[in-house]
């Protein structure tokens, strides 16, 4: 895994509720042209709680044949059941992908020492992993020296904290140092687009995007200028996208992405797998006009 910005990819889907591979090759190729830095593939973005492992093998395959080697493949891989965690991931593995992305057993809510030991074994299988930390989804957070405890397993590479809690970059790297890991070991990337900004001008290394779908360029831009800390650049790039970062998230994640990456003309369809719906009729003139101002459309 490198820096930069990751795109967490929404699935393209047919208006029956079947999986559009032909059209996931071309939105492969769309992040390719534009710049995308790595691809996060088969997450929440990517509705991957309703695919079975037939489906997941299948975007997976088309994943490795389109951009394998031209940016980092990173796989969803996580739930609840580690069991069920360990298959998905050495699924991830034979199909030839770069790294997984392992999110906090969500509804069961494990005390810190069984989510270290959780990630640690995850990272066993020898798949490098990121750790996946949204609280607001999980309702478990992974503390900053929880994470500085295990950050020193070979195989545990990255860390994507959605708090939007932007001091958590210090806290995590104060941890690692505490342990022993030297802060370029371990690549910090944000999950919440509204404050990616502040996070890597704080000295993340990224972010994992839901934005990034429809504005792949200008999110790969907004990284490097943070990365150099030219936060004049960070927010010039920034403020005609502050607006959709915000509307991509009117309703639950991946509803309205899905809705805009299809209204950009990149999907054919906007169509998700229940309990998901498509985009509420009342919300279409707020995300048209994010998507207008952010020179989109």
């Amino acid at each position: 895994m490198k820096q930069g910005s990751y795109v967490a990819l929404v699935t393209p889907m047919t208006p029956t509720g079947e999986i559009n591979l032909p059209a996931l090759r071309s939105l492969l190729q769309f992040h390719l042209k534009a710049g995308t830095d790595g691809l996060c593939i088969l997450g929440t973005t990517g509705e991957a709680s309703v695919l079975n492992m037939a489906e997941r093998k299948s975007v997976l395959n088309v994943a490795v044949e389109e951009v394998k080697g031209k940016m980092p493949i990173l796989v969803g891989t996580g739930t609840i059941d580690p069991q069920h965690v360990k298959e998905q991931t050495l699924q991830a593995m034979d199909c030839g992908c770069d790294a997984s992305l392992v999110v906090t057993p969500y509804y069961v809510k494990p005390p810190q020492r069984g989510l270290m030991t959780h990630f640690e074994a995850m990272a066993d299988l020898g798949l490098p992993v990121c750790i996946y930390n949204v609280p607001g989804r999980t309702g478990v957070d992974f503390l900053p020296d929880s994470i500085g405890k295990i950050a020193g397993h070979p195989n545990i590479v990255a860390v994507k904290e959605a708090t939007g809690d932007v001091s958590r970059v210090a806290k995590i790297r104060d941890a690692c140092v505490s342990n022993g890991v030297a802060t370029n070991e371990l690549l910090l990337l944000s999950g919440d687009d509204g404050t990616t900004d502040e996070f890597v001008l704080s000295g993340g290394d990224g972010c994992i995007s839901v934005t990034a779908n429809v504005a792949p360029s200008v999110m790969h831009n907004l990284m490097m200028a943070a990365l150099r800390k030219d936060s004049t650049e960070v927010d010039r790039i920034n403020a005609p996208i502050r607006t959709l970062h915000e509307d991509l998230f009117c309703e639950a994640n991946p509803i309205p992405v899905k809705w805009a990456v299809n209204r950009i003309g990149e999907i054919d369809c906007p169509y998700l797998r229940p309990p998901l719906d498509e985009l509420a009729p009342e919300h279409h003139e707020k995300l048209e006009n994010a998507l207008r101002l952010a020179g989109l459309i």
